[in-house]
């Protein structure tokens, strides 16, 4: 093997690492935004019972850092306290501007509906939740219950932030949303008119689309290998080219003009889109539903309004701004000095500094709150270890995340400009918060697992073996963990007319994984150590040909059929010419193992007060904080760590 060979595996290697930083920076990433439209609004609801373990906050006389009759005081952690100026200020800087922009839309909209004489009673607010329910087919509790688990919005949240605003909305662009007959039709047409079922390749210049159209007419049946190949779209490559079929005014016109008259197994033009090129193959016409028009047109003239009130939205706001009077404080030094304590000023109505900061806890203090705790464990941890984490540790960080990202200059050193730069578009956030946010923490895990991290010589013959060694190739049908007797009926089918083609019928008609589905049963071939050790021990207890039991891997059941080994070998480079490699992938990966133990003990041995959610957790009997570095070390080594040797990114073909 050539250095040149060498050199690109090195590179290789370095994007598979790209998991392990993004897993590690994701564990002790403390605030994640949760955006839900606009402002503070005056309607309410009644929020759903929560029973939780309360705690009482200590009795504290309010002070000029926080609003009056709420607690100053609103977390203790291992006896060091947290208080509500800690917090508001964390919030600030995370979703101030975002927040201060929901206040400013619902002064604006308040103001425009005491212009025009326009109110939002409860009642309607409550009809609106009802509707929505309807319309998604579910209770109204359910319906409440689905949005606190699963998207953290509160019935009180939901109906001020979302119901109230776009009642409100509604009523002020009433002459604009309005549907008409032609949108009625439209809207029936899309819903329950024909479609068509098509592949498409997507090519981001017109030399990649022409050379690949030219090789699409030429075997039109090979389209999907084609699209999986050379597709610069993702999703629908990794799914030979098959999208959604496509509707009337659903999208682009031109589009739909062109796949409504592709004929079944055409090849189409080429198409502009946007600033790409794109190419479809009709794979069938599907006819309309029969839908009487007369019981769906008040649903669809629904869901017209809603359409029109989205795109009415902006223009609205966009006017009501224009012709108020905003002195956006928060965002001016001068004006700052001018108004000190004030965040904005609309039409003489102020918004002080306190209300912006108060709203921010509201909404987001429950995630600030949790952490800002997390980052006082890592900080006690540290000065009982008496670690501090220096600006060099922080710039070696950052630059070994640009380089796991696979940012490098010219030279081949970490671009750390461009990947800062990428950072701060990407995550709207500055510099500074990262640093603190992101790169201390992971900086101050690394220090606190320093010499907990072993790589053993069996750690690298597996490496060497998950990336080299052998591979079964299998077929696999996938089903919901509900679908047990589901899967186990398919697995009879299987069973009783055992074949390749068969089998990857079945996969076709019911697996519930899109890839799988589509590519009927296919998946990359399964080595050993590659960190999914159940699947593994099914794989390779299969001969060519075997069917394997219905088995649970993660969430999901599965079956497998065996096509055969796949014997990497002949190909393979020697272990010393990789050693170097593999052992920077595996001590990465058991770096983060031990990372991640290492804060889940901080968390378990810690005695915490959460005043805000009312919760208390303390370590359980017979551990202390003391047992922390002890305890940490034997769980780096442990076997959590030791079967997580092999870089599961690192599998090649």
């Amino acid at each position: 093997m050539g250095q040149k060979d060498l050199d690109r595996q090195r590179r290789q290697a370095r994007w598979t690492r790209v998991k392990w930083i993004v897993a590690g920076l994701l564990m002790i990433t403390f605030c994640v935004a949760v955006r839900m439209g606009m402002g503070t609004w005056s309607a309410k609801a009644a929020a759903p019972a929560k029973t939780v373990k309360k705690s009482s906050a200590p009795a504290e006389a309010p002070s000029a850092d926080g609003p009056p009759n709420k607690p100053q005081i609103v977390a203790i952690v291992n006896d060091e306290k947290i208080s509500r100026n800690d917090l508001a200020q964390e919030a600030l800087v995370h979703y101030g501007e975002e927040v201060l922009e929901m206040l400013m839309n619902k002064h604006l909209i308040l103001d425009a509906c005491e212009r025009h004489g326009i109110s939002v009673s409860q009642e309607e607010v409550a009809a609106e939740i009802d509707r929505m329910a309807e319309r998604f087919g579910v209770a109204t509790d359910q319906w409440l219950k689905m949005l606190r688990e699963e998207r953290n919005i509160s019935a009180q949240q939901y109906a001020r932030d979302i119901v109230w605003p776009s009642i409100a909305l509604r009523k002020l662009a009433a002459d604009r949303i309005e549907p008409t007959e032609d949108d009625i039709k439209q809207a029936y047409e899309t819903q329950y008119g024909p479609q068509v079922q098509v592949r498409l390749i997507v090519c981001n210049t017109l030399e990649k689309a022409r050379k690949v159209h030219e090789m699409a007419v030429a075997a039109p049946e090979d389209f999907g290998n084609l699209a999986k190949e050379y597709s610069d779209d993702t999703n629908s490559a990794s799914a030979k080219g098959l999208i959604q079929p496509i509707r009337r005014h659903m999208g682009d016109p031109n589009l739909e003009r062109i796949a409504f008259n592709l004929q079944q197994g055409e090849v189409s033009e080429i198409v502009t889109v946007g600033a790409d090129y794109a190419m479809l193959r009709c794979e069938k016409h599907l006819a309309a539903r029969d839908v009487d028009p007369a019981k769906v047109n008040a649903l669809l003239a629904d869901a017209c309004r809603d359409k029109k009130l989205r795109l009415a939205s902006g223009e609205l706001f966009q006017q009501l701004k224009t012709e108020a009077q905003i002195e956006d404080v928060f965002h001016d030094a001068a004006l700052q000095q001018k108004y000190p304590g004030i965040a904005m000023i609309i039409n003489g109505k102020r918004i002080t500094m306190l209300e912006l900061a108060d709203e921010c806890i509201e909404r987001h203090g429950k995630q600030t709150l949790e952490g800002t705790i997390n980052r006082r464990l890592l900080d006690q941890a540290c000065k009982r270890q008496q670690i501090e984490i220096t600006n060099q540790e922080i710039d070696e960080e950052i630059a070994h995340a640009a380089a796991t990202m696979g940012r490098f200059k010219p030279d081949g050193s970490p671009d750390v400009e461009t990947w800062l730069k990428e950072v701060v578009e990407e995550q709207k956030t500055t510099v500074e918060r990262y640093r603190y946010d992101a790169i201390w923490p992971s900086a101050a895990l690394k220090r606190l697992t320093a010499n907990k991290v072993d790589v053993t010589a069996e750690d690298l013959k597996r490496g060497y073996d998950a990336n080299w060694g052998m591979c079964k190739r299998c077929r696999a049908i996938v089903f919901h963990d509900t679908q047990l007797r589901k899967a186990q009926e398919v697995w009879d089918m299987a069973r009783t007319r055992l074949s390749l083609e068969h089998f990857g019928n079945l996969a076709e008609e019911y697996s519930v994984e899109a890839g799988s589905r589509v590519l009927r049963g296919e998946i990359p071939p399964i080595p050993l150590h590659s960190g999914q050790p159940t699947l593994e021990k099914e794989a390779f207890a299969l001969q060519p040909g075997e069917l394997s039991g219905v088995f649970m891997v993660g969430d999901k059941w599965v079956i497998l059929y065996c096509e055969g080994d796949l014997d990497r070998t002949a190909q393979a480079p020697s272990f010393e010419e990789v050693r170097s490699q593999i052992y920077d992938d595996v001590f990465e990966k058991k770096q983060r193992v031990a990372m991640a133990k290492e804060f889940t003990t901080l968390q378990e041995l810690a005695q915490v007060d959460n005043f805000l959610t009312g919760q208390s957790r303390s370590p359980t009997k017979g551990q202390s904080i003391d047992s922390l570095t002890a305890r940490a070390g034997d769980q780096a080594a442990g076997p959590a760590a030791r079967t997580s040797a092999a870089p599961a990114a690192t599998q090649r073909r």
